[in-house]
């Protein structure tokens, strides 16, 4: 018991015993579902971008996905080194959550007490794991395991400028995982614009603007250079900036929905600002505001906030909400070790779950991975299958664990087939979904076809598509069987 209390001591008050200790949280929150197939579609789609790289062909070429080249990057990492392992992808994510949560434990202590920093940190790991598709590896978690630190950087005494290029390095990073950062780039921009300003008042004070600039410039110019090499300087630029702007203009929120999805981080704001609790004149405050409204802009200009985008904000809203609450209201805290306990009983009942799912699943078909991506290939290979021409309109994922490549580059994923404001990224023959779709169904003729049982293949607005797909399936398959959620649907031979 003495050495687990001095294990523990050591975890609460080292700053590698507090990384450790994150880390060590994150895994047991995430843990039962590293063996699931299938958490989000866009991960499954990053997986299959990071082994198209590992195949020899850069993003863009052989597959296509709107995402910047630096996300299929840290999917490849894991697949280069350890093959087709979904267990290295989601430690890979313990890891990138940790070092988010970690900052953010470190910029709440500029304001507050340690044990209040630590619980923001627990809490950080838990907002990024739970509710909905959160337990994946997810884009936003990348990104901000560069943003998070970049911002820190900057907190720094005096903001020495080799400090200002680490996080203009960091920030380029976290943009050319997901662009709509640069919002909050451009934001954090003008707060070193000011800070050095007010540093020096004079023409040096030009100096870490411009150095901070240079370090996200490099970033992106690194990402450029495999494509300017290889004269693809026009599907970079196509992909990686004009592609997003298309996307963010065409699927976008009712303003009502997107009110009710930001006010909770506008209110916490305004209240900051109505009780005087945030005093612009600390650095760290200043960041942390600054860095939140530049994501609520890129919330607003990008018209739409899934569950998952709010992975964007939980690290930088999180401490500001800890020093309100704690200048505004005398709270007791209990001892750590209590604090922790709660956090493990109250806070992940979804993991509690899926270990009892695993555990079910394991009694039933002795593996712990589960899942249809899982399942249907297993069900090719036990019943010798053709699998040179299968379309997944569902579980994609099955795709890497076939080892088959999509019918087309936009069939990576389903909803990409009728994303045809992103079509003349790739420069697609085909202008329009519906194109696209009759092409992939009637042309390519796909021997075998999945899609998931009792649901729509597309969004309920899609009622024109749906009806043709669903008629195309009565008319040219036949149900070949049903695996777990999964329905196969067999080509018939005429």
């Amino acid at each position: 018991m003495k050495g687990f209390l001095r294990a523990f001591n050591w975890l609460k008050k080292s700053e590698k015993g507090i990384f450790l200790g994150l880390f060590l949280y994150g895994f047991f929150v995430r843990l039962p579902f590293f063996f699931r197939d299938y958490i989000d579609r866009d991960e499954s789609t990053f997986i299959l971008m990071g082994q198209s790289w590992v195949d020899g062909h850069l993003p863009f070429t052989e597959l296509w996905d709107i995402k910047p080249p630096l996300t299929f990057f840290f999917f490849a990492i894991p697949i280069y080194l350890f093959g087709k392992s979904f267990i290295a992808i989601r430690l890979l994510g313990v890891f990138f959550i940790t070092v988010s949560s970690f900052y953010t434990y470190k910029l709440s202590l500029t304001n507050t007490s340690r044990r209040i920093a630590v619980i923001v940190g627990l809490l950080t790991v838990s907002l990024q794991s739970m509710f909905g598709s959160l337990q994946g590896l997810m884009s936003e978690h990348i990104s901000m395991a560069f943003l998070v630190p970049a911002i820190w950087f900057l907190t720094k005494k005096d903001m020495p400028t080799w400090n200002v290029f680490i996080s203009g390095l960091l920030v380029g990073c976290a943009l050319m995982v997901k662009l709509n950062l640069a919002y909050i780039g451009l934001f954090v921009g003008l707060v070193v614009i000011y800070t050095a300003y007010q540093k020096s008042r004079s023409k040096s004070s030009l100096i870490q603007p411009v150095v901070y600039g240079l370090g996200i410039l490099l970033v992106i110019l690194l990402t450029f250079l495999p494509y300017y090499f290889n004269n693809l300087s026009l599907l970079w630029w196509k992909s990686v900036i004009k592609a997003p702007l298309a996307y963010a203009g065409a699927r976008q929120y009712s303003s009502i929905k997107l009110i009710l999805y930001l006010s909770p981080f506008v209110l916490l704001l305004f209240f900051g600002w109505r009780k005087k609790v945030f005093n612009l004149k600390n650095q760290t405050i200043l960041l942390l505001i600054i860095t939140t409204l530049g994501t609520l802009v890129a919330y607003v200009k990008g018209g739409r906030v899934n569950g998952h985008y709010l992975i964007l904000i939980y690290p930088l809203v999180l401490p500001l909400l800890a020093i309100a609450v704690s200048k505004l209201v005398k709270i007791r805290l209990p001892k750590p070790l209590i604090t922790i306990g709660i956090l493990f009983l109250l806070i992940p009942i979804e993991s509690y779950l899926e270990y009892a799912a695993i555990l079910k699943n394991n009694v039933e078909r002795k593996t712990f991975y589960n899942g249809e991506g899982i399942s249907v290939p297993k069900y090719f290979i036990e019943n010798k299958l053709e699998t040179d021409n299968v379309l997944y309109l569902e579980y994609h994922i099955g795709y890497w664990v076939m080892g088959i490549k999509p019918p087309t580059k936009s069939a990576i994923q389903p909803s990409n087939i009728l994303k045809d404001e992103m079509f003349f990224a790739y420069d697609n023959p085909r202008t329009t979904g519906e194109e696209e779709l009759k092409y992939i169904l009637e042309s390519r003729k796909p021997d075998y076809i999945i899609t998931r049982k009792n649901r729509r293949i597309f969004d309920k607005k899609e009622i024109a598509v749906n009806f043709y797909t669903n008629l195309q399936l009565l008319q040219h398959y036949t149900v070949l069987d049903t695996v777990e959620g999964a329905i196969i649907h067999k080509r018939l031979k005429r």
